[in-house]
Protein backbone atom coordinates (compact mmCIF):
# COMPACT_ATOMS: atom_id res chain seq x y z
CA UNK A 1 0.00 0.00 0.00
CA UNK A 2 1.52 3.39 -1.04
CA UNK A 3 2.31 5.36 2.08
CA UNK A 4 1.52 9.21 2.04
CA UNK A 5 4.25 11.56 2.62
CA UNK A 6 2.61 14.35 5.06
CA UNK A 7 0.40 12.85 7.49
CA UNK A 8 -3.41 14.79 7.81
CA UNK A 9 -3.10 17.30 11.09
CA UNK A 10 -6.17 16.87 13.16
CA UNK A 11 -8.16 20.62 12.85
CA UNK A 12 -6.67 21.11 9.67
CA UNK A 13 -8.63 21.23 6.23
CA UNK A 14 -7.59 19.37 3.08
CA UNK A 15 -8.89 18.91 -0.36
CA UNK A 16 -9.43 14.98 -1.00
CA UNK A 17 -9.75 13.72 -4.22
CA UNK A 18 -10.15 10.68 -6.33
CA UNK A 19 -11.14 8.65 -9.79
CA UNK A 20 -12.26 5.44 -11.26
CA UNK A 21 -9.13 3.39 -12.17
CA UNK A 22 -7.80 3.97 -15.49
CA UNK A 23 -10.97 7.25 -15.34
CA UNK A 24 -13.51 4.58 -15.80
CA UNK A 25 -16.86 5.68 -14.60
CA UNK A 26 -17.45 5.33 -11.25
CA UNK A 27 -21.60 6.30 -11.18
CA UNK A 28 -23.36 5.17 -14.03
CA UNK A 29 -26.93 6.70 -13.11
CA UNK A 30 -29.09 8.06 -10.13
CA UNK A 31 -29.01 4.87 -7.79
CA UNK A 32 -25.13 4.85 -8.17
CA UNK A 33 -25.22 8.54 -7.27
CA UNK A 34 -27.57 8.53 -4.47
CA UNK A 35 -25.88 5.45 -2.71
CA UNK A 36 -22.48 7.33 -2.50
CA UNK A 37 -24.12 10.20 -0.74
CA UNK A 38 -25.61 7.81 1.84
CA UNK A 39 -21.97 6.24 2.24
CA UNK A 40 -20.63 9.82 2.48
CA UNK A 41 -23.34 10.37 5.36
CA UNK A 42 -22.57 6.86 7.31
CA UNK A 43 -19.24 6.76 6.62
CA UNK A 44 -18.66 9.91 9.03
CA UNK A 45 -18.88 8.07 12.51
CA UNK A 46 -16.17 6.01 14.25
CA UNK A 47 -19.28 3.58 14.73
CA UNK A 48 -20.13 1.52 11.86
CA UNK A 49 -23.10 1.54 10.36
CA UNK A 50 -23.65 -0.07 7.38
CA UNK A 51 -25.96 0.87 4.18
CA UNK A 52 -27.13 -2.73 3.13
CA UNK A 53 -29.09 -2.95 6.89
CA UNK A 54 -30.96 0.38 5.64
CA UNK A 55 -32.28 -1.69 2.36
CA UNK A 56 -36.22 0.33 1.40
CA UNK A 57 -35.42 2.98 4.01
CA UNK A 58 -35.98 6.67 2.46
CA UNK A 59 -32.97 8.69 1.66
CA UNK A 60 -34.45 11.10 4.11
CA UNK A 61 -34.47 8.87 7.08
CA UNK A 62 -30.78 7.37 5.89
CA UNK A 63 -29.48 10.87 6.26
CA UNK A 64 -30.91 11.39 9.24
CA UNK A 65 -29.78 8.21 10.98
CA UNK A 66 -28.04 8.47 14.36
CA UNK A 67 -24.38 8.33 14.06
CA UNK A 68 -21.53 8.33 16.27
CA UNK A 69 -18.78 10.90 16.70
CA UNK A 70 -17.32 11.99 13.05
CA UNK A 71 -14.03 11.07 11.92
CA UNK A 72 -14.22 14.30 9.78
CA UNK A 73 -15.81 17.61 8.71
CA UNK A 74 -17.25 17.48 5.57
CA UNK A 75 -17.04 21.28 4.28
CA UNK A 76 -18.37 20.11 0.73
CA UNK A 77 -18.49 17.65 -2.04
CA UNK A 78 -18.96 17.08 -5.38
CA UNK A 79 -19.51 14.08 -7.39
CA UNK A 80 -19.03 13.49 -11.24
CA UNK A 81 -19.08 10.49 -13.53
CA UNK A 82 -15.90 9.39 -13.65
CA UNK A 83 -14.29 11.10 -9.86
CA UNK A 84 -15.25 13.16 -6.67
CA UNK A 85 -13.93 16.05 -4.76
CA UNK A 86 -14.31 16.40 -1.09
CA UNK A 87 -13.39 19.19 1.21
CA UNK A 88 -12.25 17.14 4.84
CA UNK A 89 -11.38 18.89 8.13
CA UNK A 90 -9.36 16.51 10.10
CA UNK A 91 -11.56 15.84 13.40
CA UNK A 92 -9.96 13.00 14.82
CA UNK A 93 -6.30 12.11 14.25
CA UNK A 94 -6.43 9.48 11.43
CA UNK A 95 -10.08 10.72 10.47
CA UNK A 96 -9.39 11.43 7.04
CA UNK A 97 -7.36 8.10 6.00
CA UNK A 98 -10.26 6.40 8.19
CA UNK A 99 -13.27 7.62 6.10
CA UNK A 100 -11.98 7.74 2.83
CA UNK A 101 -11.40 3.76 3.43
CA UNK A 102 -14.95 3.53 4.88
CA UNK A 103 -16.34 4.98 1.83
CA UNK A 104 -13.95 3.62 -0.50
CA UNK A 105 -14.61 0.02 0.32
CA UNK A 106 -18.16 0.55 1.19
CA UNK A 107 -18.75 1.61 -2.40
CA UNK A 108 -16.72 -0.47 -4.40
CA UNK A 109 -18.23 -3.44 -2.45
CA UNK A 110 -21.59 -1.93 -4.10
CA UNK A 111 -20.86 -1.21 -7.04
CA UNK A 112 -18.80 -4.25 -8.00
CA UNK A 113 -21.73 -6.18 -6.47
CA UNK A 114 -24.51 -4.24 -8.62
CA UNK A 115 -22.41 -4.58 -11.81
CA UNK A 116 -19.96 -7.96 -11.50
CA UNK A 117 -17.37 -6.00 -11.25
CA UNK A 118 -13.84 -7.72 -10.79
CA UNK A 119 -11.26 -5.60 -9.22
CA UNK A 120 -10.18 -2.33 -7.28
CA UNK A 121 -12.81 0.80 -8.22
CA UNK A 122 -10.76 3.92 -7.56
CA UNK A 123 -7.00 4.90 -8.25
CA UNK A 124 -5.23 4.41 -5.21
CA UNK A 125 -3.92 6.18 -3.18
CA UNK A 126 -6.35 8.87 -3.21
CA UNK A 127 -4.46 12.73 -3.80
CA UNK A 128 -4.87 15.39 -1.23
CA UNK A 129 -3.82 18.83 -0.73
CA UNK A 130 -3.47 21.02 2.39
CA UNK A 131 -5.58 24.07 2.69
CA UNK A 132 -3.44 26.33 5.02
CA UNK A 133 -5.79 29.67 5.75
CA UNK A 134 -10.34 30.33 5.81
CA UNK A 135 -9.77 32.39 2.32
CA UNK A 136 -7.91 29.74 0.74
CA UNK A 137 -10.83 27.08 2.25
CA UNK A 138 -13.34 29.56 0.19
CA UNK A 139 -11.33 29.25 -2.98
CA UNK A 140 -11.30 25.29 -2.69
CA UNK A 141 -14.96 25.00 -1.74
CA UNK A 142 -15.52 27.38 -4.91
CA UNK A 143 -13.55 24.68 -7.42
CA UNK A 144 -14.96 21.63 -6.22
CA UNK A 145 -18.91 23.21 -6.27
CA UNK A 146 -18.03 24.39 -9.68
CA UNK A 147 -16.61 21.05 -11.35
CA UNK A 148 -20.18 19.94 -12.71
CA UNK A 149 -20.13 23.71 -14.83
CA UNK A 150 -17.48 20.85 -17.27
CA UNK A 151 -21.10 19.35 -17.69
CA UNK A 152 -22.52 22.68 -19.57
CA UNK A 153 -20.05 24.30 -20.17
CA UNK A 154 -16.77 22.71 -21.31
CA UNK A 155 -14.36 25.65 -21.39
CA UNK A 156 -15.26 27.24 -18.14
CA UNK A 157 -11.72 26.34 -16.66
CA UNK A 158 -10.43 28.56 -18.87
CA UNK A 159 -12.53 31.03 -18.67
CA UNK A 160 -14.92 30.12 -21.89
CA UNK A 161 -18.65 30.18 -20.53
CA UNK A 162 -21.24 31.26 -23.24
CA UNK A 163 -24.23 31.88 -21.07
CA UNK A 164 -23.47 32.43 -17.52
CA UNK A 165 -27.22 32.54 -16.77
CA UNK A 166 -28.14 29.24 -17.62
CA UNK A 167 -24.66 27.94 -15.97
CA UNK A 168 -25.87 29.04 -13.13
CA UNK A 169 -29.72 27.32 -13.09
CA UNK A 170 -28.02 24.27 -14.16
CA UNK A 171 -25.30 24.41 -11.24
CA UNK A 172 -28.62 24.89 -8.96
CA UNK A 173 -29.69 21.94 -10.41
CA UNK A 174 -26.96 19.69 -10.13
CA UNK A 175 -28.64 17.29 -7.11
CA UNK A 176 -24.77 15.68 -6.30
CA UNK A 177 -22.96 18.40 -5.13
CA UNK A 178 -23.15 20.64 -1.79
CA UNK A 179 -23.32 23.92 -4.50
CA UNK A 180 -26.82 24.37 -3.68
CA UNK A 181 -26.64 24.12 -0.03
CA UNK A 182 -24.50 26.64 0.29
CA UNK A 183 -27.49 28.96 -2.55
CA UNK A 184 -30.09 28.32 -0.12
CA UNK A 185 -31.97 25.20 -1.43
CA UNK A 186 -33.64 23.11 2.10
CA UNK A 187 -32.46 19.20 1.41
CA UNK A 188 -31.66 16.40 3.28
CA UNK A 189 -28.64 15.83 1.61
CA UNK A 190 -27.35 19.13 3.99
CA UNK A 191 -26.66 16.79 6.60
CA UNK A 192 -23.33 15.00 5.34
CA UNK A 193 -22.15 18.75 5.72
CA UNK A 194 -20.34 20.36 8.74
CA UNK A 195 -22.70 23.08 10.16
CA UNK A 196 -20.01 25.11 11.35
CA UNK A 197 -18.07 25.09 7.90
CA UNK A 198 -21.03 25.79 6.44
CA UNK A 199 -21.23 28.93 8.25
CA UNK A 200 -17.50 29.60 7.58
CA UNK A 201 -17.56 29.21 4.12
CA UNK A 202 -20.81 30.26 3.24
CA UNK A 203 -19.92 33.50 4.87
CA UNK A 204 -20.04 36.08 2.26
CA UNK A 205 -20.79 33.99 -1.14
CA UNK A 206 -19.21 35.80 -3.98
CA UNK A 207 -21.18 35.95 -7.51
CA UNK A 208 -20.84 33.07 -10.10
CA UNK A 209 -18.72 35.21 -12.42
CA UNK A 210 -16.14 36.01 -9.91
CA UNK A 211 -16.33 32.22 -8.82
CA UNK A 212 -15.20 31.33 -12.07
CA UNK A 213 -12.62 34.04 -12.06
CA UNK A 214 -10.69 32.90 -8.63
CA UNK A 215 -11.19 29.19 -9.66
CA UNK A 216 -8.81 29.26 -12.94
CA UNK A 217 -5.63 29.88 -10.38
CA UNK A 218 -6.58 26.79 -8.27
CA UNK A 219 -7.31 24.67 -11.45
CA UNK A 220 -3.80 25.62 -12.42
CA UNK A 221 -2.08 24.27 -9.66
CA UNK A 222 -4.15 21.35 -9.44
CA UNK A 223 -2.50 20.24 -13.09
CA UNK A 224 -5.07 21.15 -14.95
Amino acid sequence: MALRLTPFVPGEWYHCYSRGVEKRKIFLDVSDYNRFLHVLYLGNSKTSIHRSTLRGVSSADILSTKRGAPLVAVGGYCLMPNHFHLLLQEAVEGGISAFMQKIGTAYSMYFNIRYEHAGGLFAKPFKSKHITDDRYLRRVAQYIHLNPAELFESGWKHGDVKNMRALENKLMQYRYCSFMDYYGTDRVEKAILDKDALELIGDGLPSLASMLKETQEYYQELGG
